[in-house]
Order: C-alpha cells, then structure tokens, then sequence
C-alpha cells in the first residue's frame, strides 16, 4: 500500500488541470473558425477527473459506453464485425494554447505535435479499443482514456482489420 500511495503522489506531480510547468510555452489563440463537428453521442467512462484518468487506455480496462445519439443509432449496424474499433472524441476540458510542454516536470520539453497529450490545439482524441457488445444506442468497449461524458465525434473500424467494400480505383495502387 506505501508502494501505491508513493506512486500516487508522484502521478499527481505529473498530471495537471491548467497549470503551466516551467519550460512550457503557451501562445494566444487565433479567432476559432468552425469546422462544422457534430457530436454524434457521449463517452461514459468511471473517471470524474484528469488525475483519475489513465493515460492511455487498457484493452483489460473498464467497459465503457459509447451513447450514440439520435438521429446516428442506426450508424450502429455492423460495428458488431469487428474486434477493434478506433473511438474519436472532443477533449472538451483540456487547454488548447499550449506548443512546449514538460511531460515529465523536469523543465525538459517537447513540442505538442511529438506527444499523445490531450493538451493540443485542437483537442482531439482518439484510441483503439476492444469491442464487447451493442446495447441499444450503445457500443460498449475497453480501453478508453478519456474522462466521462467526454463528446463523441466518430466511431470507425480499427483500419488494420477493415477491408475496403467499395470497387478499388486509381490512387488506390499509387507507389512512389
């Protein structure tokens, strides 16, 4: 249990709100330009809070459940084919200005686009996940890393097990 409660002290030295570590960089944001989303459900996960919230996401962790929202449950259909599904979600309560940050609160820092931080411009997350079952408008699914009721944007088959169902065309046998 000490064990435990050490590495819970040091986890949260890692894992922050808002704050800004030394080293970090943070600029103004221009004006936001809409992209035209449209969140097609929720995520309901266990975790109320970053410092819960694992880092990246376990295929043994914790069923979650993707609610999809009308007029999408139909969309559903098929999901249930395949193993892995990739999960697409709005980061709706990280910051959006930061371009160097210290993962590791040590004044050492990397550029927002050479990490996995939910910390980014344009907070997009996404994560392959294990599918378990479809309950209604549901899609259940381990290995989720994002906090609960976190927006959903997208939900596709995990690209190594799809197989494209459409007639191939030209650029799909372009080499270089």
């Amino acid at each position: 249990m000490e064990a435990l409660n050490g590495l819970l002290s040091l986890d949260q030295d890692m894992v922050r709100e808002g704050d800004v570590r030394e080293g970090e960089v943070i600029v103004d944001m221009p004006p936001a330009r809409d992209a035209g989303l449209v969140f097609i459900g929720r995520i309901r996960t266990p975790w109320k809070s970053r410092l819960e919230t694992p880092r990246q996401g376990r295929q043994d962790g914790p069923v979650c459940k993707l609610e999809i929202f009308e007029p999408w449950v139909p969309a559903i259909k098929g999901v249930d084919f395949y193993e892995n599904l990739e999960v697409i979600y709005w980061l709706h309560q990280s910051r959006r200005d930061m371009v160097l940050q210290s993962p590791k609160n040590n004044q050492k820092t990397r550029g927002t686009f050479s990490l996995r931080s939910p910390v980014r411009p344009n907070p997009i997350g996404t994560s392959i996940v294990k599918f378990v079952k479809i309950e209604g408008n549901c899609i259940l699914v381990r290995g989720l890393d994002c906090l609960d009721e976190t927006p959903l944007l997208d939900v596709k088959p995990d690209r190594c097990e799809f197989t494209p169902l459409a007639p191939p065309q030209a650029g799909d046998f372009e080499t270089e």
